[in-house]
């Protein structure tokens, strides 16, 4: 698939990225390892015979010279506040294409204000938050459209069997929380609210054999950037099984360790997306293995669409505004199962 294409991975010594260079290996790519860290950076480079390029999101030279030569860089380095923009400013020089796997609201946001004009008048392609949170749920709910043009709300339930988060994980999660203060976010009737109430807990009735779990309401993750920014619905919102928001709030909660030779831990999700408009609802379910390690399927398939041309559009976009959303998650097969449940009438 790769054909020997050079492509940058910048944070590529993190969990995250080092799923993702094993990936881009395995469809044949050739990574170009990039960050900060140049000692991180020794160990996967001479893992996989790879070269490392050491640069940092201060040094706009070093990261010129990081993606000099390559076919499209992939941004793995949070928090994504500090490296999304000083990464897609050396992507639009360069001139290939940018895909992160940010999860962050605010980096996301600042991504789609800031870039949408000068990518797409440059022809350039961003796709920001390709990855679990923000790609796949904003790939399910576009599958679950199907021809829909609108719909009254879409809901995006996680259900995680237990949720160890990375250091970056962290990292992020505590810049996140720096810059939205004592307010948390919503999307509703259209438009981002901040609120200063508790979210909600209620129960969401997730299917067999996961079944009801308790869940945290507007917990509001990057499918809320995600999907408003190219599908027609005002009512977005985003639930995570109270466990698992349990576990990645305690602070001596362990870092995840694997369970296999891919590296992957032991964590299952499921994901239930539920679309409505009026009477009717249509429901869309996928699960897996490791949130973490799923991205790497996710944004090396978006990855090689994109040098394939197989886009939609140009600029930045959302994962189900720029692919087939059916035909991509189809591709996922070996990594995620998805089902498609008949369209039913609501009450």
């Amino acid at each position: 698939m790769g054909s020997g294409q050079l492509v940058a991975v910048f944070g590529a010594y993190g969990r995250t990225g080092r799923f993702v260079v094993a990936e881009l290996v395995a469809r044949g790519f050739v990574p170009v390892l990039s960050g900060r860290n140049a000692q991180a950076l020794a160990e996967p480079a001479e893992e996989y015979g790879l070269e490392a390029r050491a640069a940092s999101v201060e040094d706009p030279a070093s990261l010129d010279r990081a993606l000099a030569g390559t076919a499209a860089v992939v941004n793995c380095a949070g928090p994504f506040a500090s490296t999304t923009g000083p990464v897609i400013e050396a992507a639009l020089r360069a001139r290939i294409p940018y895909l992160d796997v940010a999860a962050e609201l605010e980096a996301n946001l600042d991504t789609f204000a800031h870039y949408r004009e000068r990518a797409r008048d440059a022809g350039a392609v961003v796709v920001p938050a390709m990855a679990f949170f923000g790609g796949l749920g904003d790939l399910l709910v576009t599958a679950a459209m199907g021809d829909w043009t609108g719909a009254d709300e879409a809901h995006i339930a996680y259900a995680l069997s237990s949720w160890h988060p990375t250091a970056g994980t962290r990292r992020s999660g505590a810049v996140s929380r720096e810059r939205r203060g004592d307010h948390r976010l919503r999307y509703s009737g259209g438009r981002w609210e901040r609120r200063t109430d508790a979210a909600p807990t209620l129960e969401w009735p997730f299917p067999e054999p996961v079944g009801p779990r308790s869940v945290i309401g507007e917990f509001t993750m990057a499918d809320v950037v995600t999907v408003p920014q190219h599908l027609s619905i005002p009512e977005v919102t985003t639930y995570m099984n109270t466990e698992a928001v349990r576990d990645v709030a305690a602070p001596d909660t362990p870092a995840p360790t694997a369970a296999d030779a891919s590296g992957r831990s032991d964590q299952t999700f499921l994901v239930d997306v539920v679309v409505r408009s009026g009477k009717a609802e249509r429901r869309i379910t996928a699960a897996g293995r490791d949130i973490y390690a799923i991205t790497a399927p996710l944004v090396v398939e978006a990855l090689g669409r994109v040098l394939a041309g197989a886009t939609r559009t140009t600029g930045v976009a959302s994962a189900g505004e720029i692919f087939d959303a059916p035909d991509f998650l189809r591709t996922l097969g070996p990594h995620l199962a998805v089902d498609l449940h008949p369209q039913k009438q609501t009450a």
